[in-house]
């Protein structure tokens, strides 16, 4: 899988993005034909306690999966929308 990752307005450290990759990587086990996965990492300056937003796009073979999710800090943001994801990913499965 192919994975992608933008910080909009701020520059990403290597941690969050092993992180963020790791995370992303993890939905390949509930779904085997996830192609790429592309994933923004932005700061909602509007808001000053949960302004860490995480969205991601999957691409899978016929189907493109989407969530977006606020929080706190970016890896909060990321497991919500990982997990997000893979409700959605079960839901295809049944």
């Amino acid at each position: 899988m192919n994975i992608q990752i933008q910080s909009l307005d701020f520059t990403a450290k290597e941690e969050l993005k092993n992180f963020v990759t790791k995370k992303v990587t993890e939905l390949s086990h509930f779904n085997n034909s996830i192609l790429n996965g592309e994933v923004k990492l932005k700061l909602d300056k509007n808001n000053v306690g949960e302004n860490k937003i995480c969205e991601i796009m999957l691409s899978l073979t016929g189907n493109d999966l989407f969530a977006k999710k606020q929080c706190s800090t970016f890896e909060e943001a990321t497991q919500q929308t990982i997990d997000a994801l893979r409700k959605q990913i079960e839901k295809l499965k049944a």
